[in-house]
C-alpha cells in the first residue's frame, strides 16, 4: 500500500522515487495477502461517513427544481428573483471553493467537513423559517458555502485514505451519493412542501457530524503537519490493528520530508512547468463539465418539461431521479476496470447526443410540427443526457482533481479547480432562463456542441490514471511535459 502523493521534481525526484519503485513488487505481493483485507472495513466506514457530505451536496443542488412552484407562490418571487435564489447557491459555492484548500490544509480534512456541515445546517434553518426573499437567499448562500467546501474536501479525503486499486471506485462514491441526494430531492420534492424538504438537507449533515467522531484523520495530512503520534495511529486504524505499516509509514514520511525542502506553494506556482499539465487537465475537465449544461438542467428541470409540452414537470423529475443512481453505480464499478478515459468518451458522446435530441424537439415545436411527439422526444433527450453525464462526466473530473495534484500544491490547485467548477455552475444556472427565452433549441444545441468539444479535449489532453498510485501519476505527468 504505497499510494503516496508527492510533489518531488528535478533532483529530488530521482532520489525519492527509485527506492520506492524498487519496493513496488514486494508491496503488490503484500497487498494480495490476507492481512491486506483486514483494513478494508475502516476505509469503507471512513468513505461512507465522508460521502454524507456528497449526499448533502446533491440535495442542495436538487432542491430548487421541484420546489420552484411552491416557493414562488408562497414567497411571491418573480422568475428573475427565483433565478437569483437558485443560482446564489453557486455564489456561496465559489466562496467555499476559495477557502476550501486553505481550510483543509490548516485544520485538517475532518475539521473542514465538520465546519461545512454546521454551516449547511444554519443555511437550511434560514430557508425553513424564511418569510421573504432576503432570508431565503441568505440560507441558500450559506448552504452553497458549505457544499462548496465539501465538494473539494470529500474526494480529497477519500483519495488520501484509499488503496490505489480501489481509489477510483471509492472516490466515485462521491458522485454516487451526490446524485443520490439529487435524486431524493427530485422525488421527495414532488411529494412534500418546500419547507418539509429542508429535512432532506439537514439529515445528512447530522449523520456526517456524528460519523466524523468515529473515523481517523487523513494520515497524509497528519504527516504533513508533523503530528507523528496521530499519523501512526490513524494509519494503523485504516490498515488494521495487526497490519505492518512500517513500510508505508516510512514511504509517506520520506515523501513529506522531501516536500518540506520545496518553497511554500502559492497560486502563482500552479503555472510552473511541473504543475501546468495538472492544471490544464483538471480545470479543463471542470469547464467542460459545466458548459455541458448540467446545472441548468438540474436547477430548472420542471420548467424544461413544462416548456416541452408536459402539464407539469413531476414525471420528468421523478424519472431523472430514478436513473441517476443506478447509472452512477455502473460508472463507479467501471472506474477502476475500464479506466477514466473510456468513461469520459462515452459520457461526453452520450451527453452531446442527448442535448441534440432535446434541441431538435424544441426546434420542431417552434416549427409547429409533430406536436404530439415532442414531449416524449424532449424527455428522451434529457434522460439520455442525464444518464450519459452520470456514468462519466459527473464523477471523473472530481476523481482526477483529487489524484492529479501533488500534496504540496493540492490545497491551492484543488481550490482553483473547485472555484472554476462553481463559477461555471453559477454562470450556467443564472444564464439558463435567459438562454431559454432566447432560443430553447439553441440552448441545447450549444450544450451539445460543448459535449463534442469535450471529446476532443479528452482524446488529446487527459491522461489515464487507472491502477496508478498517486506517485506514479506524478511521474507520468512529469515525464510527458
Amino acid at each position: 500500500m504505497e499510494d503516496v502523493e508527492n510533489g518531488i521534481h528535478g533532483t529530488h525526484e530521482s532520489e525519492v522515487t527509485k527506492p520506492l519503485i524498487q519496493q513496488r513488487e514486494l508491496a503488490k505481493v503484500e497487498e494480495s495477502s490476507s492481512d491486506g483485507q483486514g483494513f478494508l472495513w475502516m476505509v469503507l466506514l471512513s468513505t461512507g461517513v465522508a460521502v454524507c457530505g456528497s449526499f448533502e451536496f446533491g440535495s442542495c443542488i436538487g432542491y430548487s427544481a421541484p420546489t420552484q412552484a411552491g416557493i414562488t407562490k408562497d414567497i411571491g418571487l418573480s422568475l428573475s428573483q427565483y433565478s437569483i435564489f437558485a443560482s446564489i447557491l453557486t455564489i456561496g459555492g465559489m466562496f467555499g471553493a476559495v477557502t476550501s484548500g486553505h481550510l483543509a490544509d490548516y485544520i485538517g480534512r475532518i475539521g473542514t467537513m465538520r465546519i461545512s456541515a454546521v454551516v449547511c445546517i444554519i443555511g437550511w434553518l434560514a430557508i425553513y423559517f424564511a418569510k421573504d426573499t432576503f432570508l431565503l437567499c441568505l440560507g441558500r448562500l450559506f448552504t452553497g458555502y458549505g457544499i462548496g467546501v465539501l465538494s473539494y474536501v470529500v474526494p480529497v479525503f477519500i483519495a488520501e485514505i484509499a488503496p490505489k486499486n480501489l481509489r477510483g471506485g471509492l472516490t466515485s462514491l462521491n458522485q454516487l451519493l451526490l446524485v443520490g441526494g439529487n435524486s431524493v430531492a427530485f422525488i421527495i420534492g414532488t411529494l412534500v412542501s418546500w419547507r418539509t424538504m429542508v429535512l432532506v438537507g439537514v439529515l445528512p449533515c447530522l449523520v456526517l457530524l456524528l460519523g466524523l467522531v468515529f473515523i481517523p484523520e487523513s494520515p497524509r495530512w497528519l504527516a504533513k503537519v508533523d503530528h507523528q503520534k496521530e499519523f501512526i495511529s490513524a494509519l494503523q486504524k485504516l490498515r488494521g490493528k495487526d497490519a505492518d505499516i512500517t513500510q508505508e509509514a516510512a514511504e509517506i514520511q520520506e515523501c513529506i520530508e522531501n516536500l518540506q525542502t520545496l518553497p511554500r506553494a502559492g497560486f502563482q506556482d500552479l503555472f510552473q512547468s511541473r504543475y501546468i499539465r495538472s492544471v490544464i487537465v483538471s480545470v479543463g475537465l471542470m469547464v467542460f463539465q459545466q458548459t455541458g449544461g448540467i446545472n441548468g438542467v438540474g436547477f430548472y428541470a420542471s420548467q424544461i418539461f413544462v416548456s416541452a409540452g408536459f402539464s407539469s414537470g413531476n414525471l420528468g423529475t421523478i424519472l431523472m431521479g430514478c436513473i441517476q443512481v443506478p447509472i452512477t453505480i455502473v460508472g463507479a464499478i467501471l472506474m477502476d476496470r475500464s479506466g477514466r478515459i473510456p468513461l469520459l468518451m462515452v459520457s461526453a458522446s452520450g451527453s452531446s447526443i442527448g442535448c441534440f435530441i432535446t434541441g431538435i424537439s424544441f426546434y420542431l415545436k417552434g416549427q409547429g410540427i409533430y406536436m404530439d411527439w415532442l414531449p416524449t422526444l424532449a424527455l428522451s433527450g434529457i434522460l439520455v443526457y442525464l444518464g450519459s453525464y452520470s456514468i462519466g462526466m459527473g464523477a471523473v473530473p472530481w476523481v482526477m482533481m483529487s489524484e492529479i495534484f501533488p500534496l504540496n500544491i493540492k490545497g491551492v490547485g484543488g481550490s482553483l479547480v473547485t472555484l472554476v467548477s462553481w463559477f461555471g455552475s453559477w454562470a450556467v444556472s443564472y444564464a439558463f432562463n435567459f438562454l431559454m427565452s432566447w432560443s430553447s433549441a439553441g440552448t441545447f444545441f450549444l450544450f451539445s456542441a460543448a459535449g463534442a468539444a469535450t471529446l476532443l479535449f479528452v482524446a488529446r489532453v487527459v491522461p489515464e490514471t487507472k491502477g496508478d498510485s498517486l506517485e506514479e501519476i506524478q511521474e507520468s505527468l512529469n515525464s510527458s511535459k
